[in-house]
């Protein structure tokens, strides 16, 4: 497959293999939030966002795997690197209770590991003094691990947002607030308190801002004299730069500067979310490099392919049973992944890529919206963008008709389609996929 010619090309979706294919994974699968029934094949050629399915349809990936595949399928500088290293058994280290090596120095290892990895965070994070790292399974390990963090520094209360998702295990559930068949009939923990969430200037206008002695939701609530809650009760607040299940709704600056005068008069911690919109996504290495806000603690995964709570060492506990893991990042492959995605990124430039390919791309759609009715909004930074429609039923079948042109997206919030190309995607492949929505916005239209 040359990434430079190939195309999309469908016969049928889903043809005869990928309909047998789903039917036998669902004999024995519980019930999940499945998007569609393309199945791709390991074996056949992918590479950037091309990739081919079970019955030789070839496809567009402009859903990167929920941003868990951030240079796209079969990356030269991943892949090389990878079959350089000889598999062993176990993969799977205690990654918590026991070290690794990947031979050389810790200093420049041959094959780099967990302990690389902490090393490349820290210093992607030293701008806001960071330099403790916790790593995990998954993201929704890393927000469990911030709240734990963040409690152990005191206080028992927490502010979400509206629209938040955080991950499915029950601490983060209890900070959701996308959708309610996530949390309903579990267990949440106490003292979460939920605000609005301003992304435009009307929004931050009347939902957020009020004529309290705060002059907002949250610092109305703190003030000593009339507030309701406790500041030193509070232990930290939690936020997504862009919201990701929520829609896609970027932060208003001026709330971003909001929570960082909360967070330096009332001494609030402030948890930045960045599972999906971390490492480089947003044209900046963190979405909340783009904000005037100070975080506390960072969590992320995905892309990075473990889950990583980083922090500082005045907010970890210093007791060494308080976080720990059997389990706990201890996949060698994947956190020889995650280092090389961070080498990657730097050595190739890719946020330079990522703000002109997303300039690129937005103008496409931007022209797409003041052409059609369908379409409200359109909105994110970076290659994290998304395209909101006039209604949900419209918005599902534009992700339909895009499927039956080879291009892959995904829905977010309730009516909003996001589009998450590779960081790494060229220009003639976003003029492409553009091309490939568009036709599918027209039909829908």
């Amino acid at each position: 497959m040359d990434r430079e010619t190939v195309e999309p090309r469908v016969d049928r979706i889903p043809g005869e293999h990928a309909e047998r294919w789903v039917e036998y994974h669902h004999a024995n699968a519980a019930p999940s939030t499945y998007v569609y029934e393309f199945v791709w094949d390991v074996q056949e050629p992918a590479i950037g966002p091309f990739c081919t399915d079970v019955d030789g349809n070839v496809l567009m990936d402009f859903t990167s795997h929920v941003a868990a595949a951030p240079l796209g399928y079969n990356n030269p500088l991943i892949l090389d690197r990878l079959r350089e290293f000889d598999l062993v058994d176990p993969l799977k280290i205690a990654g918590q209770d026991f070290y690794v090596s990947g031979g050389g120095s810790p200093e420049n290892s041959e094959f780099p590991g967990p302990t690389q990895l902490m090393d490349r965070l820290v210093d992607l994070t030293s701008q806001y003094d960071m330099d403790r790292v916790f790593l995990s399974n998954s993201g929704a390990e890393a927000v469990e691990n911030a709240i734990k963090i963040c409690y152990a520094s005191g206080g028992h209360r927490a502010f979400t947002f509206d629209g938040a998702f955080h991950g499915r295990t029950l601490g983060a559930l209890s900070l959701n607030r996308s959708k309610a068949v996530q949390r309903k009939g579990y267990p949440e923990i106490p003292g979460v308190v939920s605000v609005p969430f301003p992304s435009t200037q009307a929004e931050y206008d009347q939902q957020w801002c009020t004529d309290g002695p705060g002059g907002n939701v949250v610092a109305d609530r703190l003030d000593p004299d009339r507030g309701v809650i406790d500041p030193e009760e509070v232990a930290f607040l939690i936020v997504e730069p862009i919201q990701g299940e929520g829609g896609y709704r970027v932060a208003h600056d001026d709330f971003a500067r909001d929570l960082e005068a909360i967070r330096e008069r009332f001494d609030v911690k402030i948890v930045a979310d960045e599972i999906q919109s971390g490492l480089g996504r947003t044209g900046e290495l963190w979405g909340i490099d783009h904000l005037e806000l100070t975080p506390d603690v960072i969590t992320s995964g995905k892309g990075l392919r473990v889950g990583a709570t980083i922090s500082r060492s005045d907010v970890f506990p210093e007791e060494t049973g308080r976080l720990s893991s059997t389990w706990g990042a201890g996949d060698v492959v994947a956190s020889m992944q995650g280092v090389l995605t961070i080498d990657a990124i730097h050595e190739a430039n890719l946020l330079e890529n990522v703000r002109e390919r997303g300039q690129q791309f937005r103008e496409r759609l931007e022209a797409a919206a003041a052409d059609s009715a369908a379409l409200v909004d359109v909105r994110g930074r970076g290659l994290m963008l998304a395209v909101e429609f006039d209604t949900k039923a419209r918005r599902q079948d534009a992700i339909a008709a895009a499927l039956q042109r080879g291009l892959l997206t995904l829905g977010c919030g309730y009516k909003t389609l996001r589009l998450l190309p590779p960081l790494d995607v060229t220009e003639r492949e976003i003029e492409l996929g553009a091309d490939l929505f568009c036709e599918a916005v027209e039909d829908v239209s």
